[in-house]
């Protein structure tokens, strides 16, 4: 085996105008591509501002359906560049259901399905169960062109339980798009260091346990009372960092990933071959109190 991907994330700012956001992360894959890029990730809900900031009926007409008219974009410019996209958008299932989604489309251009986000935050400037419902998919691994990929979204990130059942249906790299950041009324800075260390310590954690490589792809810019942290970073599958982000500038980042080293580092530390899996029933239950 000697098998090497090159991963490309966009780091990004968003305004209001849907177009426009299309228009620069269609740019941003673009340039990813002419550097090299094979698989390339898009941050959380990259069409729009982060609308979930308030609870505001007219934001569900940014949602759409998946397959449709963003993804059928994403297609053509995948077929034309030959890369594959991973694209996170607000779906509409049906009217009053929608989800927070992320399609994969292959470099051929070929759809080749959905992921929808399992865990939903409901926070001060994060108020997302009023506009997405759980998802019912399950965990999700997409067998593309170039690498076996298991896609996660934002609050999922926070779960092993989730990077844990992904890596076990054969994901090879683990991609989280996401949009967090700092309040900005938050004026201790030591608060806000400690927030973006636990963000990208968690997420780490799930490289080594797993064994497999992360791309945590964030978005960047002031928007409302939320500063986004940027900060995208890809972790080795010992949880090493191969590159990290700046928190402020929009940034397009390739990456080559070496798929061959996590087999090495799974072979030498084997953590699947010791699982005790007769004994983690107790996972199931929401708390353990008898």
């Amino acid at each position: 085996m000697n098998k090497k991907v090159n991963v490309g994330l966009v780091q990004m700012s968003n305004v209001a105008d849907v177009e426009a956001n299309i228009q620069k992360a269609e740019a941003g894959i673009r340039e990813a591509a002419a550097k090299g890029a094979q698989i390339v990730c898009l941050q959380e809900l990259f069409t729009s501002l982060y609308f979930c900031d308030v609870e505001d009926h007219h934001n569900f007409s940014l949602a759409e359906s998946i397959p449709g008219p963003t993804t059928d974009r994403m297609s053509k410019l995948a077929a034309e560049l030959g890369v594959v996209i991973v694209a996170s958008l607000f779906e509409k299932r049906a009217a009053g259901l929608y989800h927070n989604t992320t399609a994969v489309l292959d470099a051929d251009g070929t759809y080749l399905g959905k992921y929808r986000k399992m865990h939903i935050p409901d926070d001060p400037g994060y108020y997302e169960k009023f506009y997405f419902t759980p998802g019912d998919l399950g965990y999700k691994v997409f067998d593309t062109k170039f690498a076996k990929i298991g896609i996660l979204i934002c609050w999922d990130q926070w779960y092993p339980e989730a990077s844990r059942i992904t890596a076990l249906m054969g994901a090879e790299i683990l991609f989280y798009p996401t949009a967090i950041g700092w309040d900005v009324n938050e004026t201790d800075a030591q608060v806000n260091q400690e927030q973006y260390d636990a963000w990208q310590t968690i997420q780490r954690s799930h490289a080594v346990a797993n064994g497999v490589y992360v791309v945590s792809v964030n978005r960047v810019g002031r928007e409302a009372d939320q500063q986004f942290w940027g900060g995208s970073f890809i972790a080795k599958p010992h949880g090493g960092l191969l590159y990290l982000a700046p928190h402020e500038a929009e940034t397009v980042h390739v990456q080559e990933l070496d798929l061959e080293a996590a087999d090495r580092i799974r072979t030498t530390w084997p953590y699947f071959r010791d699982r005790r899996i007769d004994s983690y029933q107790p996972i199931t239950k929401r708390f353990i109190d008898e």
